[in-house]
């Protein structure tokens, strides 16, 4: 197998055909206690890292808004309450079970009204050109297999001067930080995940993805040759987190 055949997995090398499956496996088994974990693992904080990313985008009424990697809906919540019942939320997300949990919870929340539920792939959106006024995704785009394929899909749905953010953990800039969050990522992440979710190996998986993903800068150059422009990022907790922008002119 050669290495343009293959992606990672984590810190393993697999076929790019297989990545996906993978993945999904992960997302099937932390589907249902995912929230509780989110809270858990951040502190709560992530609540404040996605309300930074609503106040960012620039979303108001009557907007269409596609949240990829939407899981259990925190973000197409809000959206729905930003575009009003003439505006249009689409979560999308890879995996049913995830995409299950989100629309049970937004439906038992009486949220669902204006908001679609799309089974879909990031790298290949079934969405017409010129679609949306912003896209987001949180904390998915290092599962994608191509991240390339996946911006320049993303850039293809959007309308001219439409915004996308892109919310994922990435790169702390203070060395000190940078080795106490890597205690936390592969000690006490998979003990957690072990405890609350009886799944130890997801969240192994989750602190490998983040170390794979790329660093702020870098991705801030990929979404420029995919075709954004205007394109900056936002360090939040130390780099923990970044939420990069960019528009399509």
């Amino acid at each position: 197998m050669s290495e343009k055949d293959t992606t990672h997995f984590g810190y393993k090398q697999v076929d790019k055909d297989a990545k996906a499956g993978l993945v999904g496996e992960v997302f099937h088994s932390v589907a249902a206690r995912y929230d509780v974990m989110n809270d858990l693992m951040s502190g709560g904080i992530h609540r404040i890292w996605k309300r930074f990313t609503i106040e960012l985008s620039g979303v108001r009424q009557n907007n269409a808004v596609l949240d990829i990697a939407g899981g259990t809906g925190d973000l197409a919540a809000r959206f729905a309450e930003l575009v009003g019942p003439e505006g249009r939320v689409v979560l999308a997300d890879i995996n049913d079970s995830m995409l299950q949990v989100g629309r049970d919870k937004l439906l038992d929340q009486g949220r669902q009204r204006n908001i679609e539920f799309v089974q879909a792939d990031a790298q290949y959106l079934p969405f017409p050109d010129d679609s949306f006024d912003c896209i987001t995704i949180a904390f998915g785009l290092r599962n994608v297999t191509d991240i390339n394929l996946a911006l320049r899909s993303m850039l293809r749905v959007l309308k001219p001067g439409g915004r996308l953010l892109v919310l994922e953990f990435s790169k702390p800039g203070n060395p000190l930080l940078s080795r106490a969050y890597d205690t936390y990522s592969f000690r006490v992440l998979p003990l957690m995940g072990r405890l609350i979710a009886n799944d130890s190996d997801s969240y192994q998986y989750l602190a490998e993805s983040i170390r794979k993903h790329p660093d702020q800068n870098t991705l801030l150059g990929m979404m420029e040759d995919a075709g954004f422009c205007q394109c900056e990022f936002h360090n939040m907790t130390g780099g923990i987190v970044a939420l990069h922008r960019g528009i399509k002119a």
